[in-house]
């Protein structure tokens, strides 16, 4: 089946913005982004529509069961890949994350003097000594009596003294949240599972956890169209036990946090963003739920939880998108008519009163590897959070600043600083760094024209190093790093060179922090011996497999890149040490050793 041409809409609303920009006239807006509103003028009046009551929702939801539906393949929705940068100001963390105080679900975290680890289905805690490594803990990362097969453990955070794992269950109905209890020495010992009704929600981008504090924000979508009793697609949770059956999941939504779709979709799915309180000791949840198509992208700042919502690729209809801002302090929704799609949470940054989305006029959102097809016009959305209203009115045409597009390749963004950075990459069925292409610099804030540096590689990964960038990709069978430093004009980039490993940019680490004018930073990437792929199954994703049925372990490359003003001084990117591999490796260090690569 043919992926049908999407975009066309948005094409003409950036064709409009260019014709009436090249027109000259004075009432013309201007050509980039447009002025915001006065600071201190209120939202639109305007609010979304919620359910009234529990009858009213499950006669739509039944309703909307017996209507005829469209035919699609494998709507298929988890979220779950690569995390964000450090931000100056954020406790240290291994953890990248996109904000300051928003961290990411990852599969190693930092307690104390203690890394804990998730690995292949369990959890290690290990001390931190000044020249060594030495365990502490071993733990299943599900309940003593829960059968892990068929079930995803790959979201890791810890909030004070409880860690939080999550994954999803095939066998159990939905998202599997899996609490531990951490003391200050670092033994775990098992507390909780609870279970959250949703569909599977994989993306190879994005998590679906987000930790603000001691409240845990889970994404979580579930599809509209199922037969049999309405209750049964709506937001529940149950706490296991063995024996824990369907009819024991609990509610966890009211109506009147529930809100209708704004317009009619062959798919439709409500978007749940779950709130969970870890302080209490029986986990308590509640929802905001928003309808809609199916595509979408998720993305959490210190304020709200976006979700920008678009046509499923298989859908048969061709209409606008939506962009929902869900406030974190339990304040109304709002929504904007949009058009296009983000690629992945990196298209996002809520910045100055405003949030900025970086959007391609063919994509379907970051569901699966969705974001690696995107494709067509590329545009910058600058979006007044004072716009968000009831979503019936389009943005103007004129909050668009068309870009220019990178080579079709696999399409990566990120916001650092005051610049909006991006560029192409290679993707599946692409020769090893058949795209040496450029990256695009462009200082958003001052609506400067991009500026499109030939770094000599394909960029496959952006990390933030305080205000300045770190870019990663191949070319030919070499592993490329370039270190962007942002406030020169035109930007500059040292550059390091190593045999490109076989594992995925996905797995790359990062941390800085700024000291006055120096911004000292460490970038971690693991490496693994290009005759030793790693494999992608289920239960051994992460493992190190070379053909012959056994797990090796390989040392870590370690980059130390020191700030970008140091780089400009001594004019390269100094690598430091290689830390060595274990001599004699025992059942534990062949769990361990192989997530040290994930480390900075």
């Amino acid at each position: 089946m043919s992926i049908r041409c999407r975009g066309g809409r948005l094409v003409r609303v950036l064709l409009a913005a260019a014709c009436v920009a090249a027109a000259g006239c004075s009432a013309s807006p201007p050509a980039g982004p447009g002025p915001a509103r006065p600071v201190g003028e209120t939202a639109p009046a305007s609010r979304l529509t919620a359910f009234e009551s529990e009858a009213e929702l499950l006669s739509f939801v039944r309703n909307r069961a017996r209507a005829p539906r469209a035919r699609f393949m494998g709507f298929s929705e988890s979220v779950s890949g690569p995390a964000a940068a450090y931000v100056a100001g954020a406790a240290t963390s291994v953890t990248n994350v996109q904000h300051a105080g928003v961290d990411e679900g990852d599969i190693v975290k930092v307690q104390g003097e203690h890394l804990v680890v998730l690995r292949r289905g369990r959890l290690f805690t290990v001390r931190l000594d000044a020249d060594r490594l030495t365990p502490i803990s071993t733990i299943d990362a599900f309940a003593p009596d829960i059968d892990p097969g068929r079930a995803w453990y790959d979201e890791l955070l810890i909030s004070d003294d409880t860690v939080v794992v999550l994954g999803y269950s095939y066998a159990r109905g939905g998202t599997e949240l899996v609490l531990f209890d951490i003391d200050a020495h670092g033994p775990l010992s098992y507390r909780a599972t609870y279970h959250l009704r949703s569909q599977d929600y994989y993306s190879s981008r994005n998590y679906a956890s987000r930790l603000i504090g001691q409240r845990l924000i889970v994404y979580t979508p579930l599809m509209l169209d199922g037969d049999g009793d309405p209750r049964n697609v709506l937001p529940a949770i149950r706490k296991w036990h063995p024996g824990a059956g369907r009819s024991e999941f609990v509610p966890i939504y009211s109506p009147r946090r529930l809100y209708r779709p704004l317009s009619v979709s062959p798919l439709l799915a409500l978007h749940s963003v779950v709130s969970c309180d870890l302080a209490q000791p029986e986990l308590t949840c509640e929802v905001t739920g928003v309808m809609g198509p199916p595509g979408r992208v998720f993305y959490v700042s210190p304020s709200a939880v976006y979700v920008w919502m678009t046509d499923d690729w298989w859908s048969t209809s061709d209409g606008p998108s939506w962009l929902y801002r869900l406030p974190l302090d339990g304040g109304e929704p709002g929504a904007a008519r949009v058009w296009g799609s983000p690629v992945d949470q990196f298209s996002f940054l809520e910045d100055a009163g405003h949030v900025n989305v970086v959007v391609r006029a063919e994509g379907a959102g970051e569901g699966m590897w969705r974001s690696d097809r995107a494709r067509g016009i590329l545009a910058l959305l600058r979006l007044p959070l004072s716009s968000f209203g009831d979503g019936r009115d389009a943005v103007p045409f004129w909050r668009y600043r068309m870009l220019p597009a990178p080579a079709e390749t696999v399409f990566q963004n990120r916001f650092v600083g005051a610049h909006l950075l991006y560029g192409s990459g290679d993707g599946w069925g692409q020769p090893a760094g058949s795209s040496a292409a450029a990256l695009y610099v462009h200082a958003y804030a001052r609506d400067s024209e991009p500026v499109a540096i030939a770094v000599g590689h394909a960029v496959e990964r952006i990390e933030a190093l305080g205000e300045d960038a770190l870019v990663v990709g191949a070319a030919a069978r070499d592993l490329h790093v370039s270190s962007i430093r942002l406030e020169r004009q035109p930007p500059d980039w040292p550059r390091v060179r190593r045999p490109r490993p076989s594992c995925s940019c996905a797995t790359m680490r990062s941390r800085s922090a700024r000291w006055g004018a120096c911004t000292p930073s460490v970038a971690g990437r693991p490496v693994t011996p290009a005759a030793c792929p790693v494999s992608t199954g289920m239960a051994t994703r992460d493992r190190c497999s070379c053909g012959d049925g056994s797990s090796r372990c390989w040392a870590t490359s370690w980059s130390r890149a020191r700030s970008p003003a140091a780089v400009s001084k001594s004019g390269a990117v100094s690598t430091s040490r290689r830390r060595p591999p274990l001599s004699e490796p025992s059942p534990l260090h062949e769990h361990l050793w192989p997530a040290w690569r994930d480390v900075a």
